[in-house]
């Protein structure tokens, strides 16, 4: 993840000091343990502006609302406490090429500051400080004791310091190229990490953006530069000077990441602070969705696993009672020949009633032959019982292991994370599996206000085709959006989505549209591999749920069946 640099840092502050301030402070709110949003509201707008000192992602920009979910943390409290109703006049640097930003506040615009929130933006040394007029530290995004750090420590109660002061020199537009140069190759090595090493407010992104746009490899080494080359890196450094003095920056995606100086030809954006926004918030989703994905896949497996075995020992069982009449028969055999019968025998052969060969039965020497029928005819009885006990336990392992086979082909199918509507699906599964029992209720996550939306395609005739991505989606498909004129797919005892074609009143469905349905059908279930699926479609007012069933399953009627090739879904 690319970290925000001093660069980026100046492309910021001087965007919000141009369009936000002042602004009224109208409310402070905790997203996370290393996010907070502050409300601002202007005389002609509103907006939130969020502060971020996660270690990996520490960053300040404008940001959309915060989740409508209770905020509970203390920060946030103590913040809300002293900044509500007050004044932003200003955001400074509080000192040359150091990233921390100092959000001054007053009373009133004009005024002189009574609170000042120093934004330190520094890896995983990152933190949000709250301080009064004086310096005074009120309270503090993350404490840092004695015992974490011999430097400098950060405790409420005690005077703001600044961060020890970085190490390098400080670029200047003044500065010769003969004087730059000098010190860039007085020793032989890497060029990207001589200047890293010589100059402050550098950063690898940064370095490595600037030598492309010189023309030179990032792994050229400083004593392999012609002079033509020498003097076009130093202009490019001249430009990067010229912007960062003059605050012209341009903000634009590039292959790896983000800039906010435009060289090239990379993809604008219209403002900095809507490009720090989406950058980490996509970033921050993705890694969300690969650890959510990962940890729901894990659990998945588990309790398939264990249902599995459970079904298994239930088979194993139900097998043992289908000898329950061979024991009747064997019981029966012996007492029809009890005058066969020799005291202290430990087995007899006897002549079958029906084939007349001869059967074996084992026998307790210390019974009699009445006893021993007994015994037959007790085990007949026991294994009766245990085939009507273990007939709905069956049934009952089988269905939740379809739900959860269900559920399993729902997350095959989020293969990776493309926008925030993969990652609402996937929470939403989680949510599911929660309010089924499967897994502990956890926190709920910022999106849980939201919902995600179904699959959208477009029929050879153009009609609607819609696909459930997990079984919320599914259930309202099927039970809420379908109406009389729809057409209801699903694979045929194959764990998949239900696809919904939307057919106007009137309308009737050519065999193209048919076949396209259960392409996507097909394509969109546990046999996606396979060349041709079974399924069947039929119309949503024969599709019902079973009393007491699990989200997404269904039981249906009058249905007719189609063969769908997954391979061809998506041509």
């Amino acid at each position: 993840m690319q970290p925000v640099d001093y660069t980026t840092i100046s492309a910021i502050a001087a965007e919000l000091r141009e369009f936000w301030l002042p602004a009224k402070i109208e409310q402070v709110f905790q997203r996370d343990r290393f996010t907070i949003s502050l409300g601002l509201r202007t005389l002609k707008k509103r907006a939130w502006l969020t502060v971020c000192w996660h270690p990996q992602a520490a960053r300040i920009c404008l940001d959309s609302p915060p989740p409508r979910i209770p905020d509970t943390f203390t920060f946030s409290d103590q913040l809300r406490h002293q900044l509500n109703g007050f004044a932003l006049i200003n955001i400074k640097e509080i000192a040359p090429w150091e990233r921390v930003l100092d959000l001054q506040f007053a009373t009133r615009p004009n005024e002189s500051p009574v609170y000042h929130l120093y934004i330190e933006i520094m890896g995983k040394y990152s933190n949000v400080i709250l301080t009064d007029s004086n310096q005074q530290i009120i309270t503090v995004g993350h404490q840092v004791t004695s015992s974490q750090s011999s430097f400098r420590t950060v405790q409420t109660g005690q005077i703001y310091q600044l961060p020890p002061n970085l190490t390098g020199s400080i670029p200047k537009l003044t500065e010769s190229q003969e004087s730059w140069q000098e010190r860039v190759s007085l020793i032989p090595g890497k060029l990207r990490l001589q200047l890293l090493k010589c100059y402050r407010g550098l950063s690898p992104y940064l370095v490595n953006y600037l030598l492309e746009a010189a023309g030179l490899d990032k792994e050229i080494n400083n004593d392999n530069l012609t002079a033509e080359n020498w003097h076009n890196l130093f202009t490019k450094w001249q430009e990067w000077l010229t912007i960062l003095e003059t605050n012209n920056f341009k903000a634009a995606w590039t292959n790896v990441g983000y800039t906010v100086i435009n060289w090239g030809d990379i993809k604008p954006e219209k403002n900095v602070n809507t490009l720090i926004n989406l950058y980490y918030t996509t970033q921050f989703n993705q890694e969300i969705f690969k650890q959510l994905k990962h940890q729901l896949s894990q659990k998945l497996a588990n309790l398939l696993k264990k249902l599995n075995l459970k079904k298994d020992t239930y088979q194993n069982r139900l097998n043992e009672s289908k000898e329950a009449d061979e024991y009747k028969s064997l019981a029966d055999l012996l007492m029809a020949n009890l005058h066969l019968y020799e005291v202290g025998i430990k087995e007899i052969i006897l002549a079958d009633f029906e084939t007349d060969k001869p059967i074996k039965i084992k026998l307790n020497p210390e019974k009699n032959a009445v006893q021993n029928a007994q015994f037959l005819y007790k085990q007949h009885q026991k294994l009766k019982r245990a085939k009507k006990a273990i007939d709905p336990l069956l049934a009952e392992v089988d269905t939740e292991i379809r739900y959860l086979q269900q559920i399993e082909t729902n997350l095959k199918q989020l293969e990776i994370y493309q926008n925030q509507e993969d990652l609402q699906t996937l929470e939403e599964i989680r949510e599911e599996l929660i309010l089924q029992k499967y897994i502990q209720e956890e926190k709920r996550s910022q999106n849980a206000n939201n919902e995600s939306k179904p699959h959208n395609f477009t029929t050879p005739s153009g009609f609607e085709l819609l696909v459930g991505r997990n079984n919320k989606q599914n259930d309202f498909l099927t039970f809420k959006t379908a109406n009389d004129y729809d057409l209801w797919f699903h694979t045929q005892e194959i764990a998949g989505s239900h696809v919904l074609l939307r057919l106007p009143p009137g309308e009737v469905a050519q065999e193209s549209d048919l076949q396209f349905a259960a392409n996507i059908s097909a394509y969109y279930s546990q046999a996606r591999e396979s060349d041709q699926v079974p399924v069947i479609y039929t119309k949503p007012k024969y599709v019902y749920k079973p009393k007491g069933a699990k989200p997404g399953m269904t039981i249906y009627k009058q249905e007719t069946v189609i063969w769908g090739r997954p391979q061809q879904a998506l041509i």
